[in-house]
């Protein structure tokens, strides 16, 4: 027997919804906390307005083309800039920049975040982290919406990487590193949780 229970909506009007959902989404976001998560700031903009934001919603999709998707929450500002935007860059972050995540996580104003760290300007106008481990720069192919994000799938148009390979990774809230080649695994370095 499935135990239902009433929830009331935005407009006043009450809903069965079965338990098990709720406890569907608890359970899922817990098993999310488990994929350990390159550490990434998109950024983007429009003809007035540039932004950027730490994501680790970001996964390679294809060599040929190459290309890559960054899902992004449909109530944030970038989320807004990308869909008038045409391109955007994934600047993948190095382990010694967990100030830069905390600051684009919304520890900070939005233009005040570029202040941190040592930003440049494509010429597509998109701003990029000149000392990042990876920036991707990606011309907008396609948005999808589904739930509460938008898939935004970008077409590379240039990739830059810097060694030593050491991203920043960001697992069950917590930041940590990994080094290739090291024997052992992600050192954890502090819990501060992200948003997306």
């Amino acid at each position: 027997m499935q135990i239902l229970y009433m929830k009331v909506n935005k407009a006043g009007k009450e809903r069965a919804m079965p338990l098990v959902a709720e406890e569907l989404r608890a359970s899922f976001k817990l098993a999310m906390r488990r994929f350990p998560a390159a550490v990434s700031v998109i950024t983007s903009a429009d003809q007035s307005r540039r932004h950027g934001m730490t994501a680790t919603a970001v996964t390679s999709l294809s060599l040929d083309p190459p290309s890559l998707i960054v899902c992004i929450n449909r109530a944030t500002l970038l989320h807004d800039i990308m869909q008038v935007g045409r391109h955007f860059c994934v600047n993948v972050l190095r382990r010694d920049q967990i100030e830069l995540s905390s600051a684009f996580s919304g520890a900070i104003a939005p233009e005040a975040r570029f202040a941190l760290g040592t930003w440049h300007v494509s010429a597509e106008g998109v701003s990029y982290l000149a000392d990042a481990q990876a920036n991707i720069f990606c011309r907008k192919v396609a948005a999808v919406p589904y739930g509460t994000h938008t898939i935004f799938i970008g077409e590379a148009a240039a990739a830059y990487v810097h060694d030593p390979i050491e991203p920043l990774i960001y697992h069950d809230a917590q930041y940590g590193y990994a080094v290739a080649g090291a024997a052992t695994g992600a050192a954890c370095l502090q819990g501060r949780a992200i948003g997306h």
